[in-house]
């Protein structure tokens, strides 16, 4: 029998009304789509924490047997800086700041993104899809629309006739919004509206100017797709045209995700999705995160400790555990002292992971088992198993993790022998736990084995901040680096091939 058929997932539907069992459609396949980033800037620290909760569903479903094909796009061209349909591409408008080519800016922000990727132990996607690749799908999808009354032209772009689609369809059932509603919470004046007959319909192609870089040919002339668009075409693409699981964060659920069912729908498609999954917002000491408040931070900002409103530098793994404490649908607030609290918990999940590991392989049987006890540690695995199919709820995995460290430490306590409990279940104990610890939840033990590969890792990127912040004449961001690595023991030395570390 399949661990997906011992310990089945209950998920929200995709309604995100209710709770029902995961079934894929294909067993034992599964298709995953997420969301991935816009790569005109740094990733920011909400990305990480989205990237990382579908890192966990990735991770598990792939744990129970299921072969998922896990799909994130990159968002390399159509993403206006503004997201109602007007104004300049994010991507061109950073490549006009550092006056390099939109191609350049992409590379730059994608490898760094996959650069933070690393350090904080995110696998890579099945199928990293760019929206630049796929321009001609997306064409055919706008011609489909259009050809199914869905759409219209004006002026070289094309709109999404939300109105129409009302006329059969429920546009804002994911995310419960009414369009009538909407009306209150738009600009009377938007951007372009005088293009549209209706102020909720959304460009599925726009028309580009003289002055745009990046654009491409169309039966409407030259433009480029829509925002929305890419993903629709993409996760079907490479998921098929009704697939397992959409996810991204909760700031998509509206307009992106709605748009995304509308498009599918309106080229005749059909709603593509089973379960959508979107995980929450972050806060620091309770306020939302943000740049314009000074509270917004980068991942790597965190590692360095080199913010303001930061006491300290908290590893990779810390930063990763800190995450893991909440549940993917709930707010996580950062504060130093629920990151302080996180580095004490992952150090004490570590330790009990070395101990059980130095543990022997084989207990020789004995007359000595306690029925009472050895009952115990099987059903703390089976919790295991409970806790991460309700909903991928982590920090009650993390909890059940712990009181098995517990037990585990009374056995070097003397507390209890392992004779108290039958090989079976110690071997089966000792074989979970630390599944659970590094194949599921992807915590990586940073003082031994691979440790000194991540630290590299880390201390490259720190480096290449501190260089970017002396190439800006940013010199108490580069100073503060410097001392900051100093007092934990590294010593970065400058030198004309670049800077390197040493531990001192």
């Amino acid at each position: 029998m399949a661990l997906y058929d011992q310990y089945p997932v209950e998920v929200f539907n995709s309604l995100g009304k209710k709770k029902e069992k995961f079934e894929p459609l294909n067993p034992p396949r599964v298709g995953l789509y997420v969301c991935g980033p816009t790569v005109y800037n740094e990733a920011h620290l909400g990305n990480l924490r989205s990237f990382l909760s579908f890192d966990i569903v990735w991770r598990y479903l792939e744990h129970l047997g299921y072969n998922v094909r896990y799909v994130r796009n990159i968002t390399d061209v159509g993403h206006l800086v503004n997201d109602a349909d007007e104004g300049e591409d994010k991507i061109e408008k950073r490549a006009r700041l550092e006056q390099i080519e939109p191609m350049e800016i992409v590379q730059k922000y994608t490898n760094g993104f996959h650069a933070v990727n690393k350090v904080f132990n995110l696998k890579e996607p099945s199928i990293e899809p760019t929206a630049t690749g796929h321009i001609m799908e997306q064409i055919e999808m706008v011609q489909r629309i259009i050809d199914n009354g869905y759409g219209y032209e004006v002026n070289g772009s094309v709109y999404f006739d939300v109105q129409k689609f009302q006329e059969k369809y429920d546009y804002g059932k994911l995310s419960g919004r009414k369009v009538e509603d909407l009306l209150e919470q738009t600009r009377d004046n938007l951007a372009g509206g005088s293009e549209k007959k209706f102020f909720a319909d959304f460009a599925i192609w726009k028309g580009a100017s003289e002055n745009t870089i990046m654009k491409w040919k169309s039966p409407w002339g030259m433009g480029v797709p829509g925002w929305h668009l890419e993903c629709s075409v993409m996760s079907t693409k490479y998921l098929g045209e009704k697939f397992d699981i959409h996810g991204g964060g909760m700031d998509l659920k509206f307009p992106h995700h709605e748009c995304e069912i509308a498009q599918n729908i309106g080229a005749g498609d059909g709603d593509p999705v089973r379960y959508w999954m979107h995980g929450n917002m972050l806060t620091v000491n309770g306020t939302k995160m943000s740049k314009s408040l000074g509270n917004a931070f980068l991942p790597m900002e965190l590692v360095a400790g080199n913010h303001e409103l930061l006491d300290q530098g908290y590893s990779p793994m810390t930063i990763r555990f800190f995450f893991l404490q909440a549940h993917y649908r709930s707010t996580v607030d950062f504060s130093n002292d629920a990151l302080k609290a996180a580095e004490k918990g992952y150090k004490r999940l570590m330790n009990a992971k070395r101990l059980v590991e130095e543990m022997d392989k084989d207990v020789v049987e004995s007359g000595n088992v306690q029925e009472e006890i050895d009952a115990e540690f099987n059903a703390l695995c089976n919790q295991l198993y409970l806790e991460m199919g309700d909903d991928f709820n982590t920090p009650k995995t993390l909890a059940v993790l712990f009181d098995l460290s517990g037990k585990i430490n009374t056995f070097f306590n003397d507390h209890l022998t392992r004779y108290s409990i039958s090989s079976s279940t110690f071997r089966r104990m000792k074989e979970t736990f630390t599944i659970f610890i590094s194949d599921v939840l992807g915590l990586e033990d940073e003082t031994e084995g691979n440790g000194s590969d991540k630290l590299d890792d880390v201390m490259q990127m720190l480096i290449e901040m501190r260089a970017e912040a002396r190439a800006n004449k940013n010199w108490d961001l580069s100073d503060s680096i410097r001392d900051r690595l100093n007092a934990v023991g590294i010593v970065l030395n400058d030198g004309k091939e670049g800077s390197e570390y040493v531990l001192k």
